[in-house]
């Protein structure tokens, strides 16, 4: 049964070589892109945000720019004078009687079960060094990631000036103001790789180091529980509390407690230790899923209370965690008896010898030259970072994406009160006039591997079976928002132009030009098109959608990234593989700045 009413519309031409009107690839760029130069994504400029600010206080009034913000660059002279006065507080509490009798009856360390291992094993070293050298990575990726959208949120919303942190500028008043303009460069050193929205090469370098270093953590767990390690990780007994506040007056009286972790952990440390590994590093796993788009839609229970947001705000919380630990535990290491607590490490041995020292330079020149030559090997060989990046997170991708999510989440109260732009608006001739018409001459045209290929107008789109769904969007550059979407399932497409059994992949086609010119377009799994939630819309919140958000028509499948739902759509295509469709990687953004195909995290 044709699904239009009285079975009127217009039949669209097979796709067939010379014919304008049978396919829109010809509009495409189909460059085979393989390096990252001054001309890449269009050549966009680098911008340099600010210094960290987190914001005090509820706010003043409602604008972007609105509350008091603290610039966390004084942390550093805050702190110092705190450390001083702390110092000089401990010095003197020390020699007070009452402190005195408390350090001696908790003098720092705790007791271990008989049974308890003592030293270091070899594996252990392994283990240490690949977590240091994983580490690196993940962190340097990670600050990439965040500068593609660099504020940060406790609601599921992003609205501007809303946020609680942030390293840019107020958001400007301009109403067409995109997510990608408001990204922000890192220095090469610094961020991986750093440059202004390489977020794509960035994401394979996380994510894929993410599987290395879960796996690594993994078999971390499976050694420490079945050695006995564990127990010099995790506190036995309350003593473990005042027994730190000891080792703090002491380290803050200069008059450091004797170091013994060849043997056991002081209280401090084995705090430190703990939280570390049996909460901040299953904290990092667990918040970084939470932003997943398939993962959210289909655990609803979980992420109507844990938004993408607030897992993005932990995850970063985490990441400060890891850094502060990292600067801490180096500084101790080395003023506390480097020699030692280098062969403790380095050659599993508890004495003062070089041997430990030189293991440990050795791995330092290795994590050295990788950090200097991780940016600059990843603007030579993107292609084999995305590669090699897909090889390790793309199992799970493949997993994720096949998850469908009934709708309901959400209702209208969780509607967005602002929803970011985000794209390269439409510029040509063709578009302009379709608008300035209210589009009423736009025909939407469905061809490639189906039986009833057509072209479909407004007015027929609008009458064919009307689906709605709030639902959350979720950018790859980490923003999100929750809007109304009206418009027609794509269920109902399917049935209207019917796809013959060859038919794997959907194209949608776009009246916009990327970067590099040749139109958007991006590459669908045609099993994603029986979703509930995936649906071509052409109202967005009760309205009819507007230029800067897709008008006339646009893509949602709420188990992708954003970037892959096409805005200001004009064609849809079914076929059986994405090899010859533009660069051949399944969308503009795969194709030109090196994302993925599969995006269900």
């Amino acid at each position: 049964m044709d699904p239009l009413p009285n079975g009127q519309h217009e039949p669209a031409a097979e796709i067939g070589a010379g014919g304008t009107r049978k396919s829109f690839r010809d509009e495409l760029d189909s460059t085979r892109y393989t390096v990252v130069d001054e001309d890449w994504a269009g050549g966009v400029p680098a911008q340099y945000g600010v210094a960290p600010r987190v914001r005090i206080g509820p706010g003043e009034g409602s604008g972007r720019g609105s509350g008091k913000w603290f610039n966390l660059l004084w942390l550093i002279p805050i702190g110092l004078l705190l450390l001083i006065i702390g110092i000089a507080v401990a010095k003197g509490i020390r020699e007070l009687p009452a402190v005195q009798g408390f350090m001696v009856r908790y003098p720092g360390t705790s007791e271990l079960p008989g049974n308890a291992p003592v030293g270091f094993p070899s594996w252990l070293g392994w283990q240490h060094f690949l977590n240091l050298f994983l580490m690196i990575f993940i962190i340097r990726s990670g600050l990439t990631i965040l500068s593609d959208h660099p504020r940060l949120y406790w609601t599921r919303h992003s609205t501007p000036g809303k946020e609680w942190f942030r390293i840019q500028k107020p958001v400007p008043t301009d109403p067409l103001y995109t997510a990608k303009q408001d990204s922000i460069t890192l220095p090469a050193g610094v961020g991986l790789p750093g440059r202004r929205h390489s977020i794509g090469l960035a994401r394979w370098w996380h994510l894929g180091i993410d599987t290395l270093w879960l796996l690594n953590g993994i078999i971390f767990y499976i050694l420490i529980f079945s050695t006995g390690q564990w127990m010099r990780l995790v506190p036995l007994s309350w003593d473990v509390f005042p027994n730190s506040l000891s080792v703090a007056i002491q380290y803050l009286s200069l008059d450091w407690p004797l170091e013994t972790g060849w043997v056991n952990y002081n209280g401090l440390q084995l705090l430190a230790y703990f939280i570390t590994v049996f909460i901040a590093a299953p904290a990092a796993l667990i918040t970084g899923l939470g932003m997943s788009p398939a993962l959210s839609t289909r655990f609803k229970t979980v992420s109507t209370v844990f938004s993408i947001q607030v897992a993005r705000s932990l995850h970063f919380l985490v990441l400060c965690w890891f850094i502060l630990f990292i600067l801490i535990h180096v500084t101790l290491v080395m003023t506390t008896g480097a020699l030692r607590n280098l062969n403790h490490m380095y050659a599993s041995q508890d004495n003062e010898s070089w041997t430990g020292f030189w293991i440990f330079a050795a791995s330092m020149v290795v994590v050295i030259v990788a950090w200097v030559a991780a940016t600059p090997f990843t603007y030579r060989h993107p292609r084999v970072v995305q590669k090699v990046g897909f090889a390790l997170i793309g199992p799970a991708q493949r997993l994720f994406e096949h998850i469908d999510s009934k709708p309901g989440q959400y209702t209208k109260k969780d509607i967005s009160a602002y929803f970011w732009h985000n794209g390269k608006y439409p510029e040509t001739q063709e578009y302009k006039d379709l608008e300035s018409g209210n589009f009423a001459n736009y025909k939407l045209r469905i061809n490639g591997l189906v039986e009833n290929p057509i072209e479909v107008d407004m007015e027929q789109l609008r009458a064919l079976p009307h689906h709605e769904q709030i639902t959350q969007h979720f950018c790859i550059q980490g923003w999100s928002g929750v809007a109304k979407w009206g418009g027609v399932s794509m269920q109902t497409i399917l049935e209207l132009a019917k796809p013959k059994p060859e038919a794997k992949w959907v194209i949608f086609y776009s009246f916009a030009a990327g970067p590099d010119g040749g139109i958007y377009y991006d590459a669908q799994p045609i099993e994603q098109m029986s979703y509930k939630l995936t649906m071509l819309a052409y109202d967005m919140n009760e309205e009819t959608l507007s230029f800067g958000h897709g008008a006339p028509l646009r893509l949602r499948n709420e188990t992708q990234l954003g970037f892959k739902l096409v805005k200001w759509i004009k064609g849809i295509e079914f076929v059986e593989d994405f090899d010859d469709v533009g660069g051949g990687l399944g969308g503009y953004n795969n194709d030109h700045e090196f994302f993925g195909y599969r995006q269900s995290i």
